[in-house]
């Protein structure tokens, strides 16, 4: 089950987002990880709407969006880079509410699948405000990506190219991004780094197939290149990669100029900013991000005399993670010697997963805790090892 907590709802239009930040230990909760207007004690309540109030409607499990919290990191993200093209990762969560949130804060959107990319047209989304990205996009998914006129599409392979073009229609052009590898590895775990050589997504600089798609995309007269794109990881909790590949990728625009003579308008360094998961942890701010990928891009645009591309973003996780919670009912408590294990109610487990589970509550939203708090897994009824 999923609940929208939306502003009227919440009561919380205007609060300043400095009455949510890390309190005093003996007061009453902290800003991370939970949405803005998340409080703990002496009721937790997402929104002025009381937790357990979600559950005795709605039964559990329930996963519960914060409208105020999202629309807050939207317009930090738009703070911290004015000049800049803000897109939503879709694929870190999406409903049409929340693809009407996105609309209405400015962002456009990234999609990266034709589910996806449907969820945003049922939700009235500007077409010229999505871009269709993903590895293995399929020829009806490019189809209903034109049909919708989607403002761009990335290039991710080589085959792509010529399947792209032979389904523009007449006397149209498709904008284009080429997904290029800068070799730079990022990312909390290995199977979520995006920006090295090895592994399955984008173009190789490395190999040749990065300046052969550059010169197949000049070649077709459907497509219209108008900037390089990467993505280096999920989780990144540091600026320096950014830092690292923002470098690679104005060489490479660099290169497009020097070899054919025209220069991208676009830059695309997406998103994959880290957000906190536990109370001691810090993800990496809007405003972090953005001194040092501005930086570094005028530095390296001005000593290779490029003007400055239009940077585009696509946050992700850390616009939607922190504002989603889930409500989990407990069944039962098991202690071995060496772990302990908290069973909750989990939804059947036949049927595909809603929405991926960000975090459970920690703390019983109708209990007062008692005693010191421990770790514990959380196992549902699959016969799996492990929570």
């Amino acid at each position: 089950m999923m609940c929208l907590l939306q502003q009227d709802q919440a009561g919380v239009l205007q609060q300043d987002r400095a009455r949510v930040l890390r309190q005093d230990r003996a007061g009453q909760e902290t800003a991370e990880p939970w949405s803005s207007t998340t409080r703990l004690r002496p009721v937790a309540r997402t929104g002025d709407v009381p937790l357990m109030d979600i559950v005795e409607r709605h039964g559990t499990p329930a996963y519960v969006m914060d409208e105020t919290d999202v629309r807050e990191r939207c317009r930090a993200f738009r703070a911290a880079l004015p000049d800049a093209d803000i897109l939503y990762a879709a694929k870190a969560f999406l409903c049409r509410a929340m693809a009407t949130w996105i609309r209405q804060e400015g962002l456009g959107l990234d999609v990266c699948s034709g589910g996806e990319l449907a969820v945003a047209r049922s939700a009235g989304f500007p077409a010229d405000r999505i871009v269709f990205h993903g590895n293995a996009k399929t020829p009806r998914e490019l189809l209903e990506a034109v049909e919708y006129d989607v403002g761009r599409i990335v290039v991710d392979n080589l085959a792509e190219i010529t399947r792209l073009a032979a389904l523009i229609p007449p006397g149209r052009r498709q904008q284009v991004l080429l997904r290029v590898v800068p070799d730079v590895e990022a990312g909390a775990h290995r199977a979520i780094r995006t920006g090295g050589e090895d592994q399955k997504f984008g173009l190789s600089i490395a190999s040749g197939d990065a300046a052969e798609a550059v010169s197949r995309v000049l070649g077709r007269p459907e497509l219209r290149l108008v900037g390089l794109h990467c993505h280096l990881g999920s989780q990144i909790r540091a600026a320096e990669p950014y830092e690292r590949a923002a470098r690679v990728m104005v060489e490479q625009l660099a290169h497009v100029r020097d070899t054919y003579g025209i220069v991208l308008p676009q830059l695309d360094l997406v998103g994959g900013q880290g957000i906190a998961y536990l109370e001691d942890e810090r993800g990496l701010t809007p405003e972090a991000f953005a001194r040092t990928v501005l930086k570094v891009t005028r530095d390296r645009c001005a000593a290779l005399d490029l003007p400055m591309p239009l940077l585009v973003i696509e946050p992700g996780r850390s616009i939607s993670g922190p504002a989603g919670l889930t409500l989990y009912r407990v069944i039962a408590v098991k202690r071995t010697l060496t772990r302990t294990f908290v069973a909750v109610g989990r939804r059947d487990e036949r049927q595909p997963a809603p929405v991926p589970v960000r975090r459970a509550l920690h703390r019983p939203p109708g209990r007062r805790p008692v005693g010191r708090a421990r770790p514990a897994g959380h196992p549902g009824r699959a016969p799996l090892r492990g929570g």
